[in-house]
């Protein structure tokens, strides 16, 4: 024999009712009694209340002796916010099909992403630079509290949830959507106009400009991050978020950087190229590679050479990468015809030039230097001609 059946019956179950059936019961009751859907927030209330007593053993074994009074003597009749009871029980989708609960543990306030460009030089050789950031910092007056002791108030309007939760009939479906309380901008808390922070004026926080000093790691790519731990915005009974350092590198006008190796192109007069010489490339810090082309080695054109370690530095392992480089050799525009004897004692004989049968007739031609702009107007009209043509209409797309 139970002592009082008054919970029982506001959620209309036997005293000896299982977990699942008060569950059930409540979650058919609650729906129904939701101040959102119109119903009455009171018994809303003490029906959340009752399910909660009932639905812990330990509670529902004192209310089954003793009743409210024996529920008082343990430490009152105080409970969680039936909004937390109920979202608890429906805020995960399921039953509403869609929706959730409040999120569990401490909130945390978004990360501030700044993206840097670098140059290849400053990733080559590394490089400190800093960087300046408005965030917000908690009032240094009022402490992150926005106004004096006493003064803050949780919302009435929300319980201090600082949201507000709406029920949504969608069919057979019922939808749970959370929006930010108006009455308190979504805080939880009010604070009266004459009670408010003269400094912060309520709000908690205020701009700070903040220097910081990047460290820029030898061999850093694009794209890679440096993340500074809770230099983000402050906020009253928040974690901090991070500050986010986005490497951006900056096209080179000589070198292009693949993984760790760096890839060049060298210009190589013709002498050079067939008599040997010295070259040079600048590199990225403060040196001058010199390559000294043996009397006699010939550099093609087009070739493709390899200069170990001389790429950039690697952040994980111990040895840098590559310098590839790509010859082009450069030809002079005209040769005193006097010389070419002496061109033709020093170079390879000439390919002799193909015999045709004598049903091949071999016309002699002249070369000139094309006209850019007579063969586009040349291509044009042949385009248009095509246009005239018969055949299968083309298709347009249509004017979006």
């Amino acid at each position: 024999m139970v002592r009082e059946t008054k919970y029982y019956d506001l959620l209309e179950v036997s005293p000896d009712a299982s977990e699942n059936e008060l569950k059930k019961a409540y979650r058919k009751k609650a729906l129904r009694l939701h101040p959102d859907k119109g119903g009455d927030p009171e018994l809303f209330k003490e029906v959340t209340h009752a399910y909660e007593v009932l639905a812990d053993p330990e509670k529902r074994s004192i209310y089954d002796s003793r009743g409210e009074a024996g529920l008082s003597e343990q430490g009152g009749m105080g409970g969680m916010d039936p909004q937390d009871l109920f979202s608890q029980l429906f805020g995960g989708g399921g039953f509403f099909g869609g929706g959730g609960g409040r999120s569990q543990g401490i909130r945390k306030t978004k990360d501030l992403v700044h993206r840097v460009q670098v140059t290849l030089e400053d990733l080559y050789k590394g490089k400190t630079t800093k960087l300046a950031l408005t965030r917000n910092a908690l009032c240094s007056k009022c402490h992150g509290k926005g106004g004096k002791e006493g003064a803050v108030r949780s919302c009435g309007s929300c319980n201090g949830r600082g949201i507000k939760i709406t029920l949504r009939q969608m069919g057979p479906m019922i939808q749970q959507i959370q929006s930010g309380c108006d009455e308190c901008n979504g805080t939880g808390e009010v604070i009266n106009i004459k009670d408010r922070c003269t400094v912060c004026k309520g709000k908690k926080v205020l701009p700070e400009k903040k220097i910081i000093e990047v460290h820029i790691d030898k061999g850093m790519k694009g794209g890679q991050t440096i993340t500074f731990a809770g230099e983000s915005d402050q906020s009253p009974n928040a974690q901090s978020g991070d500050v986010v350092i986005v490497i951006e590198e900056k096209p080179h006008e000589k070198f292009k950087r693949q993984e760790n190796n760096l890839i060049t192109e060298l210009e190589v007069d013709l002498l050079t190229a067939l008599a040997g010489g010295d070259v040079a490339i600048k590199h990225l810090d403060d040196r001058a590679l010199l390559i000294r082309f043996l009397p006699g080695e010939v550099v093609k054109n087009d070739s493709i050479k390899v200069i170990r370690s001389q790429g950039m530095p690697s952040q994980r392992h111990h040895e840098p990468g590559d310098l590839i480089v790509k010859f082009t050799v450069k030809f002079p525009d005209t040769i005193d015809p006097s010389k070419v004897s002496l061109l033709e004692q020093a170079l390879p004989r000439r390919v002799p030039m193909p015999i045709f049968p004598k049903s091949v007739h071999v016309e002699e031609v002249d070369l000139e230097e094309p006209d850019v702009r007579s063969r586009a107007s040349a291509m044009e009209e042949d385009g248009m001609d095509e246009d005239h043509d018969g055949g299968e209409p083309r298709v347009q797309c249509a004017n979006q």
